[in-house]
């Protein structure tokens, strides 16, 4: 349970500030609600970069916000900053745009209003080095990879974020507060029914699950520990009925299919399904394909779910796209509301691709939007679609 003075500082660190702006740009044949977000995790300032989408999937881009906290960049970390799946969030219910500042412990909202981004606010995570965010109703959970690594809980509401008063769970992890990229937990979700909280731990190689009080609130204070049946699990993904959870392995290219019971326990549906390519880390849904990006050789997967929960390759080869030579260090992904197209960030160019999805699960790639913070000492990393 959170201590009352960690709750008094998350409480006390909660403040709204005023949006600052710059380098807005028209955007021209797009329609008013189609934007891609990209958060440069810039370490002297974070950055969301902003794009318009046309209906042809193209990017333009359509400005440049700050967040008001630091980027970060995690220890030993090959090509993504950040080593996480869902660390910039948009939440199509609310119109939030939920941005994590792993330099400065702290987590940014915006209201979002096509490619504009307002009524900024900054608030303190409670915890050290946050990388991945969780959005479910008026719910929403950021992790902290630091140190012990804890989550902790907000309520969304019309005035902003407002910290859940007794959400703190700590992890009881050991790294430093700025954590190794391999040990450090890989994202936080929330199952579509509202009744679980699930955290992937690379290093320990197990999937944690704090089930849920109707309230959001967890009901134990410690996680039920799953043993992953893939070893080094990072992302989290759920299918269209949502009873079954997917997770991407990075250690063999995996991903494993589960049931998450209501007691935080673990089925598994469907044993590490292997597609062929190196470090598969991140893993979103279109629709009943899936897309994984593998960082160790810039390839994206495609995988079919059928209507009886199976998964598979949508090829023998275990690649949705063509590899190339100018989109390389691939990592996080986004995929529109209506499935139609994909976008994919390349750490290592600098850059993002954008894919329309066709009727067979292939992806076609329809622009590339350059200029972005490319990994060196730090780079880019999330993204987020409307």
């Amino acid at each position: 349970m959170i201590g009352g003075t960690v709750l008094a500082t998350v409480a006390a660190a909660t403040v709204a500030v005023s949006l600052a702006s710059a380098s807005q740009y028209g955007a021209s044949g797009a329609a008013a609600d189609h934007a891609v977000f990209v958060q440069g995790n810039e370490l002297t300032g974070n950055i969301i970069h902003v794009f318009a989408r046309d209906d042809q999937g193209k990017l333009k881009p359509a400005g440049s916000y700050a967040t008001g906290g630091k980027g970060g960049d995690q220890v030993d970390a090959p090509t993504d900053s950040l080593a996480s799946q869902g660390s910039l969030v948009y939440d199509d219910a609310s119109g939030t745009l939920l941005a994590v500042n792993a330099g400065s412990g702290t987590l940014t909202s915006f209201r979002a209003e096509g490619t504009e981004l307002k009524n900024r606010q900054v608030v303190s995570t409670g915890g050290k080095f946050p990388s991945s965010i969780a959005v479910r109703g008026k719910v929403a959970y950021v992790m902290n990879a630091g140190g012990e690594g804890s989550v902790q809980g907000f309520r969304i509401t019309r005035k902003g974020l407002v910290p859940m008063r007794g959400s703190y769970r700590s992890l009881g992890l050991d790294n430093e507060d700025v954590p190794r990229f391999d040990t450090s937990p890989g994202e936080v979700e929330i199952t579509p029914d509202g009744r679980s909280l699930v955290v992937t731990t690379k290093g320990n190689n197990t999937v944690e699950v704090f089930p849920l009080k109707s309230n959001g609130l967890p009901a134990v204070a410690e996680p039920v520990v799953n043993k992953s049946a893939g070893n080094v699990p990072f992302a989290i993904s759920f299918d269209s009925s949502g009873s079954r959870m997917l997770v991407a392995e990075a250690e063999k290219s995996t991903v494993t299919v589960y049931k998450v019971k209501h007691n935080g326990k673990l089925k598994v549906l469907q044993q590490p399904l292997a597609s062929g390519q190196e470090v598969l880390c991140w893993l979103e849904r279109a629709g009943n394909y899936f897309y994984g990006g593998n960082t160790g050789n810039s390839t994206v997967t495609g995988y079919r779910m059928d209507k009886h929960g199976r998964l598979a390759l949508t090829n023998e080869v275990g690649l949705a796209t063509p590899p190339s030579s100018k989109s390389q260090g691939v990592i996080d992904i986004a995929v529109t509301k209506d499935a139609k197209f994909v976008y994919v960030q390349n750490a290592t160019s600098g850059t993002v691709d954008g894919f329309r999805v066709e009727k067979n699960g292939s992806l076609t790639k329809v622009t590339t939007a350059k200029g972005l913070p490319a990994f060196a000492e730090s780079g880019m990393e999330g993204i987020a679609a409307m």
